[in-house]
């Protein structure tokens, strides 16, 4: 084996810093990205920026630019569909183990997140408002005790930061979703599973829906 140059947490941080420009709207769809320019304002070397944009082509958030080099690609409301499709059933399921198997400590830590979610909203912030869903939603993975939920789900995080930044800075309405979230969560602390498994699974294909029809109008 040789040896490793590149620190995976720095690759992982350049990330996190470009796709928080692009899901906030600072890059937008078809800026070409300049390699050099990204390395010199997050003061890093080349290496970790040249990974994290292969990351990020991959996860469809980039694509390769005519001649060479790569710009933000445009929303897909096919692969939007298709993504939101695989989260319903996935998360389905984690919201059904956790009003089965941890409806305690839904109600001890649950309302905390919601109220975050709501400061989220006062606040209009994009990337607040982002980071409060992915908290909520986190913490759904957490209580069903499925170690493969959040693993699993960790594949389409990446694509749906983008899609919910899209939403978030065109439609003020959309940012506040705490309400569904707290019904959400008053099925988890009810115990009741069956209930929560079907309302999630209703939540997210109707936030599909939504989001393909903004998107289709941009």
């Amino acid at each position: 084996m040789k040896i490793l140059t590149v620190q995976p947490n720095l690759v992982e941080q350049v990330h996190e810093a470009i796709l928080q420009e692009i899901s906030t709207g600072k890059l937008t769809p078809g800026t070409r990205i300049i390699q050099e320019q990204i390395a010199t304002e997050l003061g890093v070397s080349r290496q970790p920026v040249q990974q994290a944009l292969l990351l990020l082509r991959n996860q469809g958030l980039l694509r390769d630019a005519p001649g060479r080099g790569l710009i933000v690609a445009p929303l897909d409301p096919d692969h939007i569909k298709q993504m939101y499709d695989v989260r319903a059933v996935i998360e389905g399921l984690a919201f059904r183990q956790a009003a089965l198997g941890n409806s305690v400590l839904a109600k001890q830590k649950g309302p905390a997140l919601i109220e975050k979610g709501r400061q989220a909203v006062k606040s209009g912030a994009v990337r607040d408002l982002i980071a409060a869903d992915m908290a909520f939603h986190h913490f759904v993975y957490y209580l069903s005790e499925n170690l493969l939920v959040a693993p699993s789900m960790d594949a389409h995080w990446t694509y749906t930061q983008r899609v919910m930044g899209e939403v978030f800075m065109q439609d003020e309405k959309s940012r506040d979703i705490w309400d569904q979230h707290e019904a959400l969560l008053q099925l988890i602390m009810s115990g009741d599973g069956e209930a929560a498994e079907a309302q999630a699974k209703e939540h997210i294909l109707a936030a599909a829906d939504f989001i393909i029809s903004r998107v289709k109008t941009v």
